[in-house]
């Protein structure tokens, strides 16, 4: 059973950089056809796929974040992480962790999700 769990502060200050972590069990993160992905979702607005690591490591993200996105992992720990830069409040959302197949345009495993709010 895939499983996949977020982990990481609640709350950051604007300007400073959100760090959140996804934990993987019941499939590596190196297994071919799969990507690791960042979605969230502000309040009242719809889902914002945000960036990917693929198997290989090769990473992949939204234009619209304007490189303040970067998603790395630890394979030995079989987690991916996000890093997002100069947060403002309008980064306020709930973020998820996914899996989406290759050639699949909607993931099918999802972690529960955690809320992040950027305020001073």
């Amino acid at each position: 059973q895939v499983q996949l769990q977020e982990s990481g502060p609640g709350l950051v200050k604007p300007s400073q950089t959100l760090s959140l972590t996804c934990t993987v069990s019941g499939s590596s993160i190196t297994t071919n056809s799969y990507y690791w992905s960042w979605i969230r979702q502000p309040p009242g607005k719809g889902l914002e796929w945000m960036g990917a690591i693929g198997s290989s490591g090769s990473t992949y993200y939204n234009p619209s974040l304007k490189s303040r996105a970067s998603i790395s992992r630890d394979t030995s720990q079989n987690q991916f992480t996000l890093q997002l830069t100069s947060v403002t409040p309008e980064d306020t959302a709930v973020y998820y962790c996914v899996r989406i197949a290759s050639g699949s345009s909607f993931p099918h495993y999802w972690g529960q999700g955690t809320q992040v709010t950027v305020s001073s």
